[in-house]
């Protein structure tokens, strides 16, 4: 037996063509989904965690004050560590010619392997008066090696001063060094510095604590052994001294409100690729073994026993599922090296990374094999159990009628239910781990019960076609006269409309929602304020600053008094209603006409609102507080409400000017940052008074476009998963039919009746097969996003109706393309040849 196995592999090797191709797919898009979920951790190592990407781990401080110079000398001392790098990072302010910008400046590490960016050109600094900057500050302030710019460090605190700060510690330091710009968000709408620990100290004071501590690890030493050791030396918990990874995805918990929502977002579509691949593999691969019952069964009939019969056909698909399974990972592993490489050719993607984790490799072929072997050996046990000469016989199909259809019918049922049960309530309460199986039992169920409704729904699609006359007449009887190739064509199709629906639905809901949260965190784009010692920006300097490219609008805000609310008293200012509406996108943060938005820490967590008053001059208002999506150190009231206070107003000699700025959403970081330079100019006004949170928006906003560009790469390969499968089960369909459609070309079908005839079935099964994955993918997209963004997000169901229309459309005439070939062959055999074939 193990010689007709080989043979078949040879003699039909067509008929394992397309199943090779089906299967190679499938693993791809299993081992690209795995690559996903690494290289997005990867990616996201090489952005937000680059600070301490080469580190083996990373300590940060137990709570808000700062690691101490001794903690650091306890780490550097441990029998554990090699090289430690005890980070500190202050805000300064620096002189870039005519410009003073706002500026990070970090203490360069002893020892080179810890150092996080890559020197571009020149040299570290060598001594207390040297600096490296980064290439964006560079390029655009015209910085080369020899320039010098003043650092200022934070000013310190001096009662005879207007604004009640003294002048802050200077460096003038020489450009002795360019690196690459840090991809961190936190970081990339600031000038980047790097000194020396001394010129740090100078700037900060040698007291000031460290941000973090990275260490690398003696040859030996296990991770957990080092988290033990390294936290009773500091005496602090475990919990506080991570690896990178660890680290990196406790930022990223920050971000979404706690957990790793994201991680969790891409090990969920591994499971639903796991699933489609498990439903689109043992779809084509039954089909093409319910193709061959007839001749298992003549093998029955000369001897073969059950056991042989079934071995013949598990070594076939063992040796196609391995060789369709290695092709699989290489395939995965090129798509995905080409997508990064194209992404990092682009500066905003220049973090994308690479990584192809074991799991990729061994899951794709060991799980792409079993699922070929086990999608051949449940038909091939069914064409055993019968006698080999009833086998020979022709078969019902599976209707409601006979036990088996209605059985299938009460366990798809069921399975559609439950799991429709299951997937509205983790959407409801943001369960994602209830979610998915959910949605994965109710999709097979509705495969399951597929066969019982899918062919007479083709053939109520099929009155369309009843004008094209007798081709149309029958391609709609056909759908109803063999429930189970209907099916099968249609589900292979089903399978990757819904898939892809349900991506765009997901990622257009993931986009808005993500947009939604960073409105709330970053509310406003750019602020720009003169202090009370400055003079004050006047109407025609506004002017100029709105009418730069990109600026959408410009709002002033003004002094209206003070709030009380509770124990805290702080300055309000006044927006007007339309200055509200233009430039603060989440309505939570408008003021109204009797409300007053305050800072996010000064409401109660159990409620939406406190009370709240508003003293302007001798005048008391009692005001509802709203609490503002972010903290801050003012509320904020209606201008068109309550007027500004008088111009001599004791208040408005403490008090900052503030405006605040709205800009086109389509600019990138470099664009921005440009901006924000020439803001700063037409206002008159330093950088460094021009705050950009737009920046870290845009920022934050690439690593989403990448995460979800790179999802919607893998689309294509549903896609061709799909055809692969329309075209598989319309050919086997045209093999089974052989006699059939001799018998009618000798009947007197034509040869074009007959391609026609095939051409509309195939457009027919598509058509209604694209617009039930349509429906069925818009809910599992907007249901997945719910639960997986329902915890720390507003989620809006967004419907691209203008996609999902595309979708159908393709659909349609992906089956109409499939059908060509089949066609064409059942077309060219002449009714005598086919006839007479077995």
């Amino acid at each position: 037996m193990l010689q007709v196995a080989l043979s078949q592999l040879k003699t039909h090797s067509r008929r394992f063509i397309a199943i090779t191709l089906a299967v190679l797919l499938a693993v791809a898009f299993l081992s690209a989904t795995l690559m996903v979920n690494a290289s997005t951790q990867a990616s996201l190592k090489a952005s937000i965690g680059q600070a301490y990407a080469s580190a083996d781990l990373v300590i940060s401080p137990p709570g808000n004050p700062p690691l101490t110079t001794s903690a650091a000398a306890a780490v550097a001392a441990s029998p554990d560590v090699v090289e430690s790098y005890a980070q500190r990072s202050l805000y300064v302010q620096t002189d870039l010619g005519s410009a003073s910008a706002a500026a990070f400046l970090r203490n360069m590490p002893s020892f080179p392997s810890l150092e996080p960016v890559e020197l571009r050109s020149g040299a570290w600094p060598s001594n207390d008066q040297e600096v490296v900057v980064d290439s964006k500050t560079a390029e655009r302030n015209a910085l080369v090696v020899g320039s010098k710019t003043t650092l200022t460090g934070q000013a310190v605190a001096d009662a005879s001063s207007a604004t009640g700060q003294g002048a802050g510690p200077q460096l003038v330091a020489t450009v002795s060094g360019i690196m690459a710009a840090s991809a961190d968000p936190m970081s990339s709408g600031m000038a980047q510095f790097v000194g020396t620990p001394a010129a740090v100290d100078k700037l900060s004071g040698p007291d000031a604590g460290f941000s973090s501590i990275s260490v690398n690890l003696k040859a030996g030493v296990s991770i957990a052994a080092a988290k033990d050791s390294l936290a009773r030396s500091l005496d602090q918990r475990v919990e506080t001294i991570l690896t990178p990874d660890e680290k990196t995805t406790e930022e990223v918990s920050r971000f979404t409100g706690g957990s790793d929502q994201l991680t969790i977002i891409l090990l969920a579509f591994a499971a639903v690729a796991l699933l489609v691949a498990a439903l689109v593999v043992s779809n084509t691969f039954s089909v093409l073994v319910a193709q061959r019952t007839r001749e298992l069964a003549l093998l029955r009939c000369i001897g073969a026993s059950r056991k042989q019969v079934r071995n013949s056909v598990i070594v076939e698909a063992l040796v196609v599922g391995v060789v369709a399974s290695v092709l699989g990972v290489l395939a995965a592993t090129g798509t995905m090296a080409l997508v990064l490489t194209l992404l990092r050719q682009n500066p905003d993607f220049s973090f994308a990374t690479l990584a192809v984790p074991p799991s990729a490799i061994i899951a794709g072929i060991l799980i792409g094999t079993l699922l070929t072997v086990l999608a051949a050996l449940v038909p091939a046990r069914a064409a055993t159990a019968v006698a080999p000469l009833a086998a020979l016989r022709p078969v019902d199909d599976t209707t409601v009628h006979t036990t088996g259809g209605r059985v299938r019918l009460v366990i798809g049922v069921v399975l559609v239910l439950a799991g429709g049960v299951g997937l509205v309530v983790g959407g409801i309460s943001a369960n994602l781990l209830l979610a998915l199986p959910s949605g994965a039992a109710s999709f097979v169920g509705f495969l399951m019960a597929a066969t019982l409704f899918v062919p007479k729904l083709v053939s109520l699609a099929g009155t369309l076609a009843r004008p094209a006359g007798v081709p149309g007449k029958m391609a709609a009887a056909n759908a109803v006269r063999n429930p189970r190739r209907t099916t099968a064509t249609a589900s292979a199709l089903l399978i990757g409309v819904t898939l892809v629906t349900m991506m765009m639905t997901g990622a257009a809901t993931a986009r808005h929602a993500f947009d939604t949260e960073l409105d709330g965190v970053y509310p406003v784009d750019i602020t720009a304020q003169s202090y009370a010692d400055q003079d004050t920006v006047t109407d025609s300097q506004m002017a100029t600053a709105a009418a730069l490219p990109g600026v959408e609008h410009i709002a002033r805000l003004q002094l209206v008094g003070l709030v009380n609310a509770g124990d805290t008293e702080l300055p309000a200012y006044g927006i007007s209603d339309a200055d509200a509406a233009a430039v603060l996108a989440n309505p939570a943060n408008r003021p109204t006409p009797t409300s007053a938005v305050l800072p996010k820490g000064l409401i109660p967590k159990d409620t939406t609102s406190t009370s709240a008053s508003l003293v302007a001059g001798t005048q008391t208002t009692n005001l509802t507080g709203t609490a503002a999506t972010t903290n801050g150190t003012y509320a904020l009231v209606s201008l068109d409400a309550f007027g500004p206070v008088a111009a001599d107003d004791p208040l408005r000699m403490q008090a900052p000017n503030p405006l605040w700025i709205k800009v086109h959403p389509s600019l990138d970081a470099n664009a921005l940052l440009d901006l924000r330079q020439s803001i700063a100019t037409a206002l008159g006004l330093d950088e460094y008074q021009v705050s950009g949170a737009v920046l870290e928006k845009v920022t934050f906003g690439q690593v989403i476009d990448m995460l979800l560009l790179v999802v919607t790469g893998l689309l294509a390969v549903a896609v061709f998963i799909a055809l692969i499968g329309v075209a598989n089960t319309l050919s086997l369909s045209v093999l089974e039919r052989t006699r059939e459609n001799s018998l009618l070309r000798a009947l007197g079908l034509t040869r074009g009746q007959l391609r026609g005839m095939l051409a509309l079935e195939a457009v027919l099964i598509a058509g209604v097969a694209a617009i039930i994955g349509s429906v069925l993918g818009t809910v599992y997209g907007w249901a997945g996003a719910q639960s997986a963004l329902g915890s720390f997000a507003s989620v809006t169901a967004v419907i691209p109706w203008g996609q999902i229309l595309a979708v159908v459309a393709v659909a349609a005439i992906a089956g109409l393309l499939a059908s060509v070939v089949p066609a064409r062959r059942a077309a060219k055999l002449s009714p005598v040849e086919g006839l007479a074939m077995d």
